[in-house]
């Protein structure tokens, strides 16, 4: 084991000498580990990459209007534009290519319910559906029915979409047991395939790495870009050629309405020959803070808010449309040739983006302190950060009523929370049961209609409508169950396999 000198030596090489300051106080086992930690940590890139993340904070807030450009159209598709036919030979292509094995989705899994007042996994969180379950449980039971649907296209009637799940080493255990204890929702155990992302000690703003305790480091996990590197640690580039996969679809575990191997989005990019793709939605306005596709000096890239002056945000085309409209929701497409460029090739250019937090912190009688302010960054990488080195793009607009409701926020926030992802589910389901010639009894006939969001005064709809993933993907077979009936609220539609308990 590597002596006080030693370490000492190392540390202060990069001005990191002051993590050994509790080391007369620590017992042999805490030496140990805190000896591990260090010895571990390659202080040469945290270091650059706090300098680089410094270096991009000066630049913080400065606009790059002269820079940007639109999207040019013939990366652009849109579910609104297209017609019946195009959208059928798309959703073929892509339920061929599951069908034969080349389809794999990869869930980005890493983030905590904190935010929503809980300590466990987002993905395990209830937004209070009538069936109770969670966004894993919805998501699982959509890829089963995907399957369920690819298998007219396939050779083999057992027809597998991997699935694989990044997590942190905050969720990793209970992500882990609770899978376990659900008996993978009805999947192969084998075609879970769980992986951890790394993590990277938090720093303060003059560049020293914090500690959490007089043992150990505080870190964070190093962002959604971190994909790169846990698949190049975990081996699965591997595991995609074992399996035939071709093409990968991954998102964030916490969209309510995300259509998992959504095959129109995987066939429209096959058929456009796109190496990456993405899907977004239209902005509902210019100050909307969300990161927005488009190109920078000519590479495709996503712009922050900030760094779009409201003068440009606000511009408009020939349609009265906004110029930098396409929103992005975090749901992308990539085949693998393109993912092992980045994993092999192109990783290490990947710059830390800063993410200013309230950090845990040890202070100098070696007590956990939870402060109140904000103390330090976590350095994170994203994971379109990788859309520059790609020609070959593709941008597929989706409907956010249909495909894009996110769980940020705890219920005593206005937006983004349990009760409008609750909302946008069963208004979804709702106007399903409605389109396929279904009606809902009540009394007051002006609200049984094609409405797609919340009533106006902001309230619940009070029809509860839920259907199971595993009765309908997209609002696909409804018509022999719903056709000519008037249902009375609550309806939930269950599968024959589902036990009818929450």
């Amino acid at each position: 084991m590597a002596d006080y000198e030693e370490l000492q030596k190392k540390l202060s090489k990069y001005g990191q000498e002051h993590l050994l300051g509790f080391w007369t106080r620590l017992s042999e086992s805490d030496r140990r580990c805190l000896t591990s930690e260090l010895l571990g940590l390659d202080l040469r890139h945290i270091v650059k990459s706090f300098d680089d993340c410094t270096e991009d904070l000066k630049q913080a807030g400065e606009t790059l209007d002269d820079q940007l450009e639109p999207l040019p159209k013939e990366v652009l598709g849109s579910v609104t534009k297209s017609d019946a036919e195009t959208l059928n030979s798309y959703r073929t292509e892509g339920l061929k290519a599951i069908g034969t094995g080349k389809v794999a989705v990869l869930l980005l899994a890493g983030g905590q319910g904190t935010r929503l007042g809980v300590t466990y996994p987002k993905g395990m969180y209830d937004v209070g559906l009538p069936s109770h379950k969670t966004l894993f449980h919805l998501q699982a039971q959509r890829l089963l029915k995907v399957q369920e649907l690819a298998r007219s296209h396939s050779s083999d009637k057992d027809c597998v979409i991997p699935w694989y799940i990044m997590m942190s080493k905050q969720t990793k255990e209970a992500t882990q047991q609770y899978f376990q204890k659900h008996d993978y929702f009805g999947l192969q155990p084998q075609n879970v395939v769980m992986f951890e992302q790394s993590t990277i000690p938090c720093m303060t703003f003059d560049g020293k790495i914090i500690l959490e305790t007089p043992s150990s480091c505080a870190k964070a996990p190093d962002g959604n870009g971190g994909l790169y590197n846990a698949l190049s640690k975990a081996k699965l580039l591997d595991d995609f050629n074992a399996r035939g996969i071709e093409y990968l679809h991954v998102y964030c575990v916490d969209n309510v309405l995300v259509q998992i191997a959504d095959p129109v989005f995987i066939g429209f990019c096959i058929s456009r020959g796109a190496a990456c793709g993405v899907k977004v939605v239209e902005k509902k306005l210019p100050s909307e803070p969300v990161g927005v596709i488009c190109k920078l000096n000519g590479k495709y890239h996503v712009a922050e808010y900030s760094e779009i002056s409201p003068k440009t945000a606000e511009k408009q085309d020939d349609e009265g449309k906004l110029v930098f409209n396409a929103g992005g929701i975090a749901n992308h497409f990539f085949t693998v040739d393109f993912m092992k460029t980045i994993v092999q090739e192109k990783e290490s250019e990947l710059r830390y983006h800063v993410a200013k937090k309230k950090i845990p912190y040890c202070n100098n009688a070696g007590q956990l302190v939870k402060p109140s302010e904000v103390n330090g960054i976590k350095m994170e990488k994203f994971i379109f950060d990788i859309f520059q080195f790609t020609s070959s793009f593709a941008v597929w607009e989706v409907l956010r009523e249909d495909e894009f409701s996110p769980l940020k926020n705890g219920n005593d926030a206005a937006t983004d929370n349990p009760a409008t992802c609750r909302a946008a589910l069963m208004d979804l389901h709702r106007r399903w049961i409605l389109k396929s010639g279904g009606k809902f009894a009540q009394e007051d006939n002006a609200r049984n209609s094609d409405i797609p969001s919340q009533n106006e005064n902001g309230k619940e709809s009070p029809i509860v409508c839920e259907i199971s993933p595993l009765v309908s993907y997209s609002g696909e077979g409804l018509e022999d169950i719903v056709k000519g009936k008037s249902l009375t609220s609550p309806v939930v539609l269950w599968h024959s396999t589902e036990a009818h308990q929450p």
